[in-house]
């Protein structure tokens, strides 16, 4: 594509809470680094203009001083409060990068995203204005009530599981954020809607076809406890 200008949006205001961790996920010790500096170096590396890091709102020295001062990146690097949901956050970095015409959405404690998926995912916006990274699932999926009974068993080739980062042309996300939002102002019930990435939000203000892209079975996602330890086999594996 002709030049156009590309924000990553990295998110980086996860807790503690599933990690049993007073330290948020992101900011723990991987190797010999924070997770967050890993995709943060990925994004740098790649053809992003800029990065828009959204963070809580009283980590802001703590990222400034320990983050980007000793991990500091090449690329202009602007730092953003977050709120109290993920899709807050998100819509406060969609409106820091207003004069972007693309946006990917990276969750910062995944720390194996590479320079080479993000161009792939940016090749890809050409064609398909909403696209994210998945892999197909291994297992067998079932679907279950709310007693745990088992009531359906979806096509296992039919099933992945998404990851980020996820892109987009950014007045496209942008519309459908803006709708999200006004919903929200409506109806204080709507803030139970289980959103929890950003095709979701298309899905829910739109019903615009999200195009997925095969990611990697390494892109984990840092979550739990077994989560670090297989982060820290991977790493070994890479170095």
């Amino acid at each position: 594509m002709p030049h156009e200008k590309i924000s990553a949006i990295l998110l980086a205001g996860g807790s503690g809470k599933r990690m049993q961790s007073d330290i948020p996920k992101q900011y723990m010790l991987l190797g010999e680094k924070p997770v967050l500096c890993y995709s943060l170096a990925a994004f740098d590396q790649s053809r992003v203009d800029e990065i828009i890091l959204v963070a809580n709102k009283k980590d802001m020295e703590y990222l400034n001083d320990k983050i980007l001062k000793q991990y500091p990146a090449e690329k202009p690097v602007h730092l953003v409060p977050g709120g109290e949901e993920r899709y807050y956050s998100v819509y406060n970095g969609l409106k820091r990068a207003a004069d972007s015409d693309y946006v990917l959405i990276h969750d910062g404690a995944r720390p194996f995203i590479t320079a080479e998926m993000i161009e792939r995912v940016i090749a890809s916006l050409k064609e398909h204005p909403a696209c994210a990274v998945g892999v197909p699932v291994k297992d067998t999926i079932k679907i279950v009530d709310t007693t745990r009974t088992i009531i359906e068993t979806p096509d296992r080739n039919m099933v992945w599981a998404v990851q980020t980062p996820q892109a987009f042309s950014r007045p496209l996300i942008l519309r459908a954020y803006d709708m999200l939002m006004e919903d929200l102002k409506k109806e204080p019930q709507a803030e139970k809607t289980p959103v929890t990435d950003d095709t979701m939000v298309l899905e829910y203000s739109l019903h615009y076809p999200v195009k997925m892209i095969m990611g990697s079975y390494s892109n984990i996602k840092i979550t739990t406890p077994e989560d670090m330890l297989m982060g820290e086999a991977l790493l070994h594996r890479e170095n």
